[in-house]
């Protein structure tokens, strides 16, 4: 079943200065940015935090769903997939605008069982015109759900580097995104109530490193797409590959974690 809605929110931010130098020194970068520079693709998902107070949370840390986000009665929740079209550079230190929109809410019968997708769609100006369209899906699935066996990576990547993940890592960039899913930085819960053998690198942290070997490979990016297709654990070491125009990132057994195309 598959549902429509025009429901939107508005938010503004000042793109502070200083949480983009955290965040390139959280990813092992020097601090260089300054006001008005153009900022590297994915660091917009620093700012636009929605903060709410503990009794608007979640099981999971999240922001309990509705008002914006329906609630489709499945409370494990994962960040699918999301698709970026650059229309021009976001400025550090500038003020921006995002409205957010829900595009769609689809419920599916999968394998696993049922199934929630929620696509949000974002548009971010700076000075009144559009720099940034994002839509990113979310998935909802039942506690129970198992997971099916993860893709089978490819291995005919071109160029090659090596990622690695620990709990501070994690911890911080959950801390920069206000991202308060426990699966990120409590170890216990992402064992014992998701079933995960470890804490969850993020998909989107996964997603930015992609985007920063694509744009290594491209140069400035008109547009961005991925889907995360297996978790990656913070005691693994993932290998970020690329080969003509497609990206994926693959564990140490070789399983995907995420698959993307750039351009």
């Amino acid at each position: 079943m598959h549902d429509k809605t025009t429901l939107s929110q508005t938010r503004t931010d000042p793109f502070d200065l200083s949480r983009a130098h955290a965040l390139q020194a959280t990813l092992g970068q020097t601090p260089t940015l300054q006001t008005g520079d153009p900022m590297p693709p994915f660091y917009h998902q620093i700012y636009f935090w929605d903060p709410q107070p503990p009794e608007n949370l979640g099981r999971d840390g999240h922001p309990a769903t509705g008002p914006f986000i329906p609630d489709l009665g499945l409370p494990r929740r994962m960040w699918a997939a999301g698709k970026l079209v650059f229309h021009g550079p976001l400025l550090a230190g500038m003020q921006a605008e995002r409205t957010s929109t829900i595009d769609s809410v689809t419920r599916k019968q999968g394998r696993s069982g049922p199934l929630g997708f929620v696509t949000i769609r974002h548009d971010i100006k700076q000075h009144g015109t559009l720099a940034l369209t994002e839509w990113q899906e979310l998935v909802y699935r039942a506690d129970d759900a198992p997971c099916g066996p993860p893709p089978t990576a490819r291995t005919d990547e071109t160029h090659a580097q090596t990622a690695n993940f620990d709990s501070t890592l994690l911890f911080r960039y959950s801390a920069l995104t206000f991202n308060g899913h426990r699966i990120h930085y409590d170890e216990t819960y992402a064992r014992q109530t998701e079933g995960y053998d470890g804490l969850v690198v993020h998909g989107p942290l996964l997603a930015h490193l992609l985007m920063g070997l694509a744009e290594g490979q491209l140069g400035n990016l008109t547009a961005f797409s991925y889907r995360a297709t297996a978790p990656l654990m913070h005691h693994e070491t993932a290998t970020l590959c690329w080969n003509g125009g497609q990206a994926w990132v693959r564990g140490p057994d070789g399983r995907q974690c995420m698959m993307a195309e750039a351009r």
